[in-house]
């Protein structure tokens, strides 16, 4: 009897698994074009990274400077106009940024199905940054599923990698070795133990790669609006609990809620990295085109970057 259990419970699973996949890839065209459209509207209102420096391509002609070496003269293009022109090659210190959208089941929970899953925002906001930053001449990856790429389809790119992804989706970023110039934007709702997702983060630093959380949450999951006899589910194997009256759990879980980030929060800060609480009910070209402005001030700062010595965090957004 046990065995035939065992089975059922393990169909099940694979049942819900492949469930969540189909559905993965049915919305995947949506969040592909609504990433286009977020990331089309920053990108109107930010400032790309090419810049005057060393590199092998050009940029542009710019007037001659009294008091310039002369060999920095293009003379071929100063002989049109009897005007002396400096050659200026484009600014190449492209660095990788690596891009993790939590795709978990727990992921998958919205309170209002007026509002898109926190799955579906941690997505556009990964697509639409991937292409921000490409479009700037940054290199963008996915950890243990798609090498650094500066392809101008890169959404797409990212986009096939995550549906043929085989593996249940985890809940944290694997493990794997950035370079000390690498940056990585984590987008997910850290619902993992408190101690999982700061272990993770320290690992992730502790070359020196630059980074950014992103806790992307439900309204639900912060404020707890829920009265009367409810049944909580944990989306992912972790069982269920009944509760009678659900409204007198309200003030401990905001409390849980705020310790848990405090740790978070203490261990970014520690290895200089931010952190950001994204709400669903909130336009995602807010945060993305606060998140783009700060990756592009961290890679100025390459490769003085230091650990900061005060937590690095937005406003709710």
């Amino acid at each position: 009897m046990a065995d035939k259990a065992d089975m059922r419970e393990a169909g099940a699973e694979v049942q819900a698994s492949a469930y969540r996949a189909a559905h993965l890839v049915a919305a995947m065209p949506r969040l592909v074009l609504e990433a286009r459209r977020i990331a089309a509207s920053v990108y109107h209102g930010v400032h790309g990274r090419r810049r005057a420096g060393p590199g092998e391509n050009f940029w542009q002609y710019r007037r001659f400077l009294d008091g310039e070496p002369a060999n920095r003269v293009d003379w071929r293009r100063s002989a049109r106009d009897n005007v002396l022109f400096v050659r200026e090659r484009e600014w190449e210190a492209a660095h990788t940024i690596w891009i993790w959208p939590d795709c978990s089941p727990s992921m998958l929970f919205t309170s209002d199905p007026k509002i898109a899953p926190k799955r579906d925002r941690a997505l556009v906001l990964g697509f639409a940054l991937g292409e921000l930053l490409v479009r700037g001449g940054e290199r963008v990856g996915i950890p243990a599923l798609m090498r650094p790429t500066a392809s101008r389809n890169v959404i797409e790119r990212m986009a096939d990698m995550l549906i043929h992804f085989s593996s249940e989706p985890p809940s944290l970023p694997p493990l794997f070795h950035p370079g000390s110039r690498d940056e990585i934007v984590i987008l997910g709702d850290l619902w993992s133990p408190t101690s999982d997702v700061t272990a993770r983060i320290a690992t992730l630093a502790a070359n020196g790669a630059g980074g950014h959380v992103v806790q992307i949450v439900d309204s639900a999951e912060e404020t707890f609006p829920y009265n009367g006899r409810i049944e909580f589910e944990e989306p992912e194997g972790g069982g269920s609990i009944t509760i009678g009256r659900a409204e007198a759990w309200a003030a401990d879980f905001v409390a849980k809620v705020a310790q848990h980030r405090a740790a978070i929060r203490t261990e970014t800060a520690r290895r200089g990295w931010s952190f950001t609480i994204h709400r669903t009910d909130r336009p995602a070209s807010e945060l993305l085109l606060a998140l783009h402005a700060r990756i592009n001030s961290a890679s100025d700062m390459l490769p003085q970057r230091q650990p900061a010595t005060q937590p690095v965090e937005e406003a709710a957004l």
